[in-house]
């Protein structure tokens, strides 16, 4: 069930293999800035943000998105650590991290990707794609043929 919705979503959406892979660990699947990039534009989903906190190293930003009738709030945050365990991000543009998780969130749930397990690779650090993360296939090698997997 949740195999066959993914890949209505994924049709509708015209993702490819560069917008969507499994996270390393394989509990996952992730969607990269380009796929929600796509998603958005497709949709025409409008969103405006709000500073809740802001300081030097932690930004905390609301994502009111909208789109046909229905809207949603929903927050980003980064905080920069010297490591993965002080932090979320070891970044110094905390405020733009923090702008970039509540906007894939907002998108991801707008649009019925959240319920189904699936996660902006802003997200959170260790979703980054790696150069040896295989693309997310619905079933073990197959292709459905028209572009996307």
């Amino acid at each position: 069930m949740k195999t066959e919705a993914l890949k209505e979503k994924y049709i509708k959406y015209n993702l490819t293999k560069d917008d969507v892979f499994k996270q390393q660990s394989g509990h996952y699947i992730i969607i990269t800035r380009s796929g929600i990039d796509k998603i958005q534009a497709l949709e025409n989903i409008n969103i405006d943000y709000d500073v809740i906190k802001c300081e030097k190293d932690f930004c905390v930003v609301k994502a009111n998105a909208r789109k046909e009738g229905k809207a949603i709030q929903t927050f980003g945050s980064a905080l920069k650590g010297a490591g993965f365990k002080d932090g979320n991000t070891n970044t110094w543009y905390t405020m733009e991290m923090a702008e970039k998780r509540a906007m894939s969130r907002a998108v991801l749930k707008l649009t019925g990707f959240y319920e189904l397990g699936v996660f902006g690779e802003d997200e959170a650090e260790d979703f980054k794609k790696s150069n040896n993360q295989e693309p997310h296939r619905h079933q073990k090698g197959q292709d459905y043929g028209d572009g996307t997997f």
